[in-house]
């Protein structure tokens, strides 16, 4: 992963995701725990929206450098299952 500089700032990817609904879900979340967020997909990617598998889905996070280590921690809080509701379990039936 590599980043970029935006309006004299430097952005870091901070994650790869399959599939833009998958991303969007992220920077939903990252933005409401106060990231800035760029999610960056290969071109052809973005006209198959449902795609999410092969190399085309493939999205990256970028945030600002200033804000990395936060944004993976919060993604490492989502994985790790932190974020979900009272009651919620990994879906599976009782």
């Amino acid at each position: 992963m590599m980043g970029f500089v935006f309006e004299d700032e430097e952005w870091e990817a901070v994650g790869v995701v399959n599939g833009t609904f998958q991303a969007e879900i992220l920077r939903g979340l990252l933005e409401s725990q106060g990231v800035e967020v760029v999610l960056s997909q290969e071109s052809a990617g973005r006209w198959a929206y449902a795609l999410t598998v092969g190399p085309l889905s493939r999205v990256e996070i970028f945030v600002p450098v200033r804000q990395a280590q936060l944004a993976r921690q919060i993604l490492a809080d989502y994985e790790a299952g932190k974020f979900a509701a009272p009651g919620e379990d990994d879906g599976a039936e009782s």
